[in-house]
Parts: C-alpha cells; sequence; structure tokens
C-alpha cells in the first residue's frame, strides 16, 4: 500500500482543502502516515497570505530535497505542491518540486474534525481587494458553492456524527453574491446582495449544537444576519469581525470599506440585539503609513471593543500587492513588534 504526507500551512480554509486531499488519497488506496520519511508521496498544501507563511514551505521542501536519502537507505518521495501558491505563480523553478498542482484538482469532499466540529467550505476566492491582501490573486474570484450542496455536505457531517460545524469562506458574508444581480446599499456602497442569512438560517434549523463561521467583514454584515444570529441560539456566539486599523487614513490605505466609527457603530448595534455577543478581531500592525496617532486609534478601539481575542500580524509587503506597489514600507521592526505587544497585552493576556 503506498503511502502519503500532507503538510497543511495556512489558515482554516487551506485546513479544510486538506482535508479534500486527505480524501482523495483515501480513495485512491493510499494510507496517510505522520512521518513524510516513511511516505511515497508528500503534498504540501501551500499559504502566501504572508511571506513567512512562504518562506515555511519552501524550507520544508529544502529539508526532504537535502536529506541523506542514500545513507539512510530510504527513497526520496514524490513533492508535489499545491494550494496558494500554485495560485498564485503556477509553477515555480524550486528544486525538488515534482509535480505543481491546482487545488482544484481535489475534488473529493469529507469532512474535517477540528475538535467535535467539521469544517464546512462554503465559497472559495475573494473579490475584496484589500490592498495588503495576495489572496484574490492566489484564489481568483469568489465562487460560492450552491446552496443544495453546502446542506447536503452538512447532513452527511451530521450522518457522521458531528454536532458542531464551522462555515469556511475568505468573507461569508458575500456568499451567493455570484448567484445573481440584486444589490443593496450599506454602510453607503453599492453592494451586490448577500444570501448568507438564508444559508445559516437553513444550518441553524438542523440538529445541530453549534454553528460558527470565518470570516466576516464589516461592510456587509447586515441587519438580516444580526436577526437570523438572534433568533437562532445554535448559532455561536463569539463573532469573528476584522477591522484591522482604527485609523480612517490607514483604512483608506488598505481598501477597507468602513470608517472607525462605522466598525464601532456596528459592534453597538450587534449588542443591542445578541446581548451575549463577543467578538474577535483580525489586526494588522506597521501599516505603511502608521504614525503613532493612527495607532492610538486602533487601541481606542481595541478598548473600546474589549475584543476576546485579536490576531495581531506585522505588515510585511506581499509581492503583488497594491500596497507592496505603491506604499513605502516606512515603519521599522522594532516598532512594529513595540505595538503588536501593546495590542498583544490588552487585549490577549488581560
Amino acid at each position: 500500500m503506498k503511502k502519503v504526507f500532507i503538510k497543511t500551512f495556512g489558515c482554516t480554509q487551506n485546513v479544510a482543502d486538506s482535508e479534500r486531499i486527505r480524501a482523495y488519497y483515501w480513495e485512491k488506496g493510499f494510507k496517510e502516515v505522520n512521518n513524510w520519511q516513511e511516505a511515497d508521496e508528500v503534498v504540501i498544501n501551500t499559504c502566501i497570505v504572508r511571506e513567512s507563511a512562504e518562506n515555511r514551505a519552501w524550507g520544508f521542501i529544502n529539508v526532504i530535497s537535502n536529506f541523506q536519502f542514500l545513507i539512510s537507505k530510504k527513497k526520496k518521495p514524490k513533492i508535489i505542491v499545491t494550494g496558494c501558491v500554485v495560485g498564485a505563480y503556477g509553477k515555480k523553478d524550486i528544486k525538488g518540486v515534482d509535480d505543481w498542482v491546482n487545488i482544484n484538482k481535489f475534488l473529493v469532499w469529507e469532512p474535517i474534525r477540528a475538535a467535535a466540529a467539521a469544517l464546512i467550505s462554503i465559497s472559495t476566492g475573494c473579490n475584496n481587494m484589500c490592498s495588503y491582501c495576495i489572496v484574490p490573486k492566489a484564489r481568483g474570484k469568489e465562487v460560492s458553492k450552491t446552496l443544495v450542496t453546502v446542506l447536503t455536505e452538512i447532513d452527511k457531517a451530521i450522518e457522521l456524527g458531528f454536532k458542531e460545524v464551522v462555515l469556511i469562506g475568505q468573507n461569508v458574508n458575500s456568499y451567493g453574491s455570484d448567484f445573481n444581480t440584486d444589490s443593496w446599499v450599506h454602510m453607503g456602497k453599492k453592494r451586490i446582495k448577500s444570501r448568507f442569512p438564508e444559508l445559516l438560517k437553513n444550518v441553524a434549523k438542523r440538529n445541530l449544537n453549534k454553528i460558527s463561521f470565518v470570516s466576516s467583514n464589516p461592510w456587509d454584515f447586515s441587519d438580516e444576519l444580526i436577526e437570523v444570529i438572534t433568533k437562532y441560539k445554535n448559532i455561536d456566539r463569539l463573532l469573528h469581525l476584522p477591522f484591522q486599523s482604527g485609523n480612517d487614513e490607514i483604512l483608506k490605505k488598505m481598501n477597507r470599506a468602513y470608517t472607525k466609527q462605522e466598525y464601532l457603530d456596528l459592534i453597538k448595534k450587534i449588542r443591542s440585539q445578541i446581548s451575549d455577543v463577543r467578538f474577535s478581531t483580525d489586526i494588522i500592525v506597521g501599516f505603511p503609513g502608521e504614525s503613532e496617532k493612527a495607532f492610538l486609534d486602533t487601541v481606542d478601539v481595541c478598548k473600546k471593543v474589549g475584543f476576546e481575542i485579536a490576531y495581531i500580524n506585522k505588515y510585511s509587503p506581499r509581492t503583488g500587492t497594491v500596497s507592496a506597489k505603491i506604499y513605502e514600507n516606512d515603519v521599522p521592526m522594532k516598532v512594529k513588534k513595540e505595538r503588536w505587544v501593546i495590542l498583544d497585552n490588552l487585549v490577549n493576556k488581560k
């Protein structure tokens, strides 16, 4: 029996994709192993959102390529690279890689167990074009699964014994925006109508103890979505709502379609209808042009919201993004680290 080792880098979406890879190899008769040295094939599911994640993938490939196979009397495994690197770059001239495979080749679906939860991907790709983000280039335009497909996958997960599900998308709020051209106006912007509240309501009606979703964006967190969360108690009250920066000038540079006050108003609205709601968030420190005053605006948002947890990232330019092309990376790493510590102490270590 042939053996496969799967290495995953990056976000929850990549974790879910790796489960598709796992099921694909199961159907081919492979056995999964926990040590790459025992494998006939090594599949590396890559992430390029941050340079550090991409470099870890190349480092792992280098470890395999430089292993002393003759001395150990082991056969070198076939190295297959998939994920965001392939989506963004196609093939690269990397020593040791035998094949570059688009993630869409792995079409078999099987729910992944994250603790007690099944991870269900409802869409892939992104249309938002935040200036610092490479995801639209790596994963392409947003494509939503049909409502029937998502519910069928959830019903299968329930049959397998899952009582919790996590709905995954680069921006779940815009789920179904590619189904029609009906539009609405929200936060002063013309937006394509989302069908996510409809999907979430259908999922919540099923025999599930807990439904969570990631990620959301503030500009299309609709009143209808708030109403659905309020009505169904099995929808998780911990909402992940990235704000990235509390400074309006930085938000504009990031191409985030809201202001500091609009974000705070949204938090207030949600809290007025969902009394037991809690929030987690994403923050970038040291974005180009982030002055001390701009950073203090971010600190102010953290103090006013009282996040349960914050995923804080130090800005680094990614080749191929707008911010890397037009903005100078002018905040010293020492300052970025200092600001990271301040926010980590304020939010995560309170």
